[in-house]
């Protein structure tokens, strides 16, 4: 609906005036009419994704893969990260599992060599999700996400799984070398399956979690691409440490760091106590 102007009013103003206030008008609606949420997703999902990924960036100059130590990422084979958090009175486990194992990507022509995390997910001891991520650094301190290999146990399903260099699947971010406060970012990419995106909110919130409280913490807000997902996240990492909070914006279901272990990375699945 236009605003009505009355006729001397508008006989006054000129053609340009009235074009230009047309397109105020036009802007402002528009702008009205676009939740905050769906304009801030629409950033990096309605762009084309076509990923900075030099795969030499990821090799120094022995040939050898870099480390990831990001400050608010860092994967130490052998560490393993334990969170925990109800969902419908039933307790969930999540544990973060930093293996001494790699997997090769083959994307852009080239191998990049990947560090492979093992996700173990059980509710009341019963596993219902098995994961493995990879991860790798380039020489400029961004941690790249390069796919994963998902089973979910009920009902059974590898929906999900993805490859860089597959199937039109290419690498993400998921941690920046240097952050700043509004940079957004895709950490996924493959169409349709695994599309999240994230944006950093702040870099001095403060957080306790059952592992220890934690200042200067870094805040994102996480989300998906794919239309009709509507879970979104906070989540805060910890310099040294890595996730220690991630907030559900719906359900407000808080998934917390209870423990950090360091060592051997070998123990079976068979033999850990969630399956008693």
């Amino acid at each position: 609906m236009h605003p009505k102007i009355r006729p001397m009013v508008a006989s006054s103003i000129s053609h340009i005036a009235r074009t230009l206030l047309l397109v105020s008008v036009i802007t402002m609606i528009g702008a009205l009419a676009v939740p905050p949420m769906v304009a801030e997703a629409a950033a990096p999902c309605n762009e084309p994704y076509n990923p900075p990924f030099n795969p030499e960036d990821f090799k120094d100059k022995d040939g050898k893969p870099y480390p990831i130590n990001n400050p608010y990422f860092p994967l130490k084979p052998g560490t393993t990260l334990n969170y925990e958090k109800k969902v419908d009175g039933e307790l969930e486990r999540v544990r973060f599992q930093v293996t001494h194992e790699t997997k090769t990507i083959r994307y852009g022509g080239s191998d990049v060599r990947a560090v492979v995390v093992r996700d173990r997910v059980t509710l009341d001891g019963k596993l219902i999700e098995l994961t493995d991520d990879w991860f790798a650094q380039d020489k400029h301190g961004n941690v790249w996400y390069l796919g994963e290999a998902s089973r979910d146990f009920d009902p059974p399903s590898t929906k999900g799984s993805w490859e860089s260099g597959k199937d039109g699947a290419k690498p993400g971010i998921i941690m920046k070398a240097q952050p700043k406060v509004g940079d957004t970012y895709r950490q996924e990419f493959y169409k349709g399956e695994a599309e999240d995106a994230a944006k950093v909110l702040s870099l001095s919130k403060r957080v306790k979690v059952p592992y220890g409280s934690f200042s200067n913490v870094l805040q994102t807000k996480d989300f998906s691409c794919i239309p009709g997902v509507p879970d979104q996240e906070h989540k805060y990492y910890a310099k040294g440490v890595g996730m220690v909070l991630s907030v559900n914006l719906e359900s407000k279901e808080r998934l917390e760091l209870v423990s950090v272990k360091t060592g051997n990375d070998s123990e079976d699945d068979e033999d850990d106590e969630d399956d008693d």
